[in-house]
């Protein structure tokens, strides 16, 4: 189990920078599934001085060099940007970032209502899921990273099939193909089998998503390895977000 504690600035300064993006995700990874105050709380307590100091090292600062390093697939490893865990059972394990040429990427994550529905909790395997995608643009526009939420498609699915990143993104250029920037934006309602509470609460944060421009900073990016500071909106809490390259 890794020791989850503070570490001193000068033996942060004496790792290697391979070392601190290792010791980040150690610590962040089994984290993820934390309630959003926890995690920053933890972040705050635990993970900020090693994000300071990667963001010291940030061997592509400017955003014009980041825009080529994003392309492709990343998968996210800890976060805590509220929206991730908008509705109950989120798969960790089949939550996916895909970044394309085209200026448009999307956010895509498997959730399992089991935790909600009561009457699934009998199965080893949840026999329904939930799919999300949050398709948005992106651009550099004076020296900055520019987002926009373009909307969000959702499918019900058989749990029964993994949701695997060739699959996740087969349904990303199926979107893309068939209707461009045409989603359902406008249309935020979550209309699956959740509880009405959750219904209502999901549907509040997406149409929230749908209509925010985000904020979005890289404190550290390479091939391999982002880290990314974000707000929904500019007076919002920062939200912090590891990812690593997926293949």
């Amino acid at each position: 189990m890794v020791k989850e504690q503070v570490s001193t600035v000068d033996n942060l300064s004496q790792q290697s920078t391979e070392q601190l993006k290792q010791h980040l995700i150690e610590l962040a990874q089994p984290r993820d599934g934390d309630s959003l105050s926890q995690k920053n709380k933890f972040y705050q307590t635990t993970l900020s001085p090693i994000c300071e100091e990667l963001a010291k090292r940030n061997p592509n600062p400017k955003p014009e060099d980041q825009a080529p390093l994003v392309l492709g697939y990343w998968k996210p490893i800890w976060s805590s940007i509220p929206f991730q865990d908008v509705l109950p059972g989120r798969r960790r394990d089949q939550s996916y970032q895909i970044f394309r040429e085209d200026g448009y990427y999307a956010n895509i994550a498997r959730y399992a209502p089991a935790t909600d529905w009561p009457i699934l909790r009998r199965f080893s395997v949840n026999p329904v899921v939930y799919d999300l995608m949050l398709i948005q643009k992106y651009k550099i526009e004076q020296g900055e990273w520019q987002i926009e939420n373009v909307g969000i498609k959702q499918a019900l699915n058989l749990g029964a099939w993994e949701l695997t990143l060739e699959k996740a993104d087969h349904w990303f250029k199926q979107v893309m193909a068939s209707s461009g920037e045409t989603t359902d934006a406008k249309d935020m309602k979550v209309k699956l089998p959740f509880s009405k509470k959750a219904n209502q609460q999901a549907s509040k944060q997406l149409k929230g998503a749908a209509q925010a421009k985000p904020i979005l900073e890289h404190l550290y990016i390479d091939e391999n390895f982002r880290l990314v500071k974000s707000k929904r909106e500019s007076k919002q809490r920062p939200s912090y977000t590891i990812a690593i390259r997926a293949t």
